[in-house]
């Protein structure tokens, strides 16, 4: 259309906004499918039911189910590095670079860390209920919500000479030296598995992803805590979205009245310009009929703008009478050419 246009700050935001909500969207329709799969998905007690349970179920399969058990290795445990007594399933090793960076936009240092190294070793482990029944763990790794022990936590200060000291304000960044972290699913530790469970041939229980796309959990907490964490996080990802779209919408209403102000002002002066030409001709016609026509032009009443037409108009509230009507049209502000003041109306004027 034309007249409404959008500028690049606005296309800018508009399309963030547009970004934003879709993907808050998506997030939260997924948090709160997980959410209601979760209330819809039956708690079993890890004991010998279960596998009489799956043995009448069609496929000896339940899709997704929730149970808890102590997590006992299925062979050999992992031993920690760093603390003889940890003994775990899972252990994980990261390195963490920790740094200042120079901010020039708030000319303040701020921190910085960065992964440097991680490794992560596994073991087969099982979940075993209160009366030894076993219940093999698949793909550990893939699962959500596994908090692991901090088993070892070690800062190594960096050491600075001067020189040092001196490249490191030139280049903006301090290096503070380097975290090392290991964390352990240590064996005993009370785990709930809330995936697919399945019964082989051999009559081993396995608990794996759900093969219909649901979220694999293996989780520390109680159900209800992990139930109410996942339920928050789709709240906020709601009101992420709603915020978002309103953004979007206030920007495109801001855009929308920008584009009414602009229709409207040119109807105005679409109207101004038809009562200035109806009333000049009217005047006009007038002085004809009692003068006759005139066929000269005082060049001293020519318009101060274009020098060329005759001043035909009043500015009011200030008076003056300085310009045409086409030089006031064109006037990039409407503001009197002698006074600055601010152009009220305008009404049509016939040199006599």
């Amino acid at each position: 259309m034309e007249g409404f246009s959008v500028n690049v700050l606005e296309a800018t935001c508009l399309g963030v906004s547009i970004a934003l909500s879709g993907l808050s969207f998506y997030l939260y329709k997924k948090g709160r499918t997980t959410v209601d799969k979760l209330d819809n998905a039956p708690q079993f007690i890890t004991d010998k039911s279960l596998k009489a349970i799956l043995k009448h179920t069609p496929g000896a399969r339940l899709e997704y189910v929730v149970i808890e058990g102590a997590v006992e290795p299925a062979g050999r445990p992992l031993m920690s590095q760093y603390n003889r007594d940890a003994v775990g399933v899972l252990r994980t090793f990261m390195v963490k670079d920790h740094r200042l960076l120079w901010n020039g936009i708030s000319r303040s240092w701020i921190d910085d860390e960065r992964i440097v190294h991680k490794n992560i070793d596994a073991v087969p482990f099982l979940l075993v209920g209160l009366d030894k029944t076993e219940v093999r763990v698949k793909s550990p790794l893939q699962a959500s919500g596994l908090n692991m022990e901090i088993t070892h936590e070690r800062f190594h200060q960096a050491s600075h000479s001067l020189f040092d000291i001196m490249v490191q304000y030139l280049s903006g960044e301090k290096p503070r030296g380097q975290l090392e972290i290991e964390k352990m699913l240590r064996v005993g530790t009370n785990l709930i598995g809330i995936g697919e469970l399945t019964l082989d041939t051999d009559g081993i229980l396995t608990l794996q992803p759900p093969s219909n796309g649901s979220q694999y959990f293996l989780s520390t907490a109680d159900f209800k805590t992990l139930r109410g964490e996942n339920e928050i996080l789709a709240f906020w990802w709601k009101v992420l979205g709603i915020t978002s779209a309103l953004a979007g919408a206030a920007v495109l209403f801001w855009v929308g009245l920008r584009y009414y102000r602009q229709l409207k002002l040119r109807w105005e002066q679409e109207q101004e310009s038809r009562e200035f030409n109806r009333q000049l001709a009217e005047d006009l016609r007038l002085h004809t009929n009692v003068t006759g026509p005139d066929d000269h032009q005082d060049t001293a009443n020519l318009c101060v703008i274009c020098l060329n037409q005759p001043r035909n108009c009043v500015l009011l509230d200030c008076g003056h009478m300085c310009c045409c009507y086409t030089c006031y049209q064109a006037l990039p502000q409407r503001k009197c050419p002698i006074c600055r003041q601010n152009i009220v109306r305008v009404l049509p004027l016939y040199q006599v």
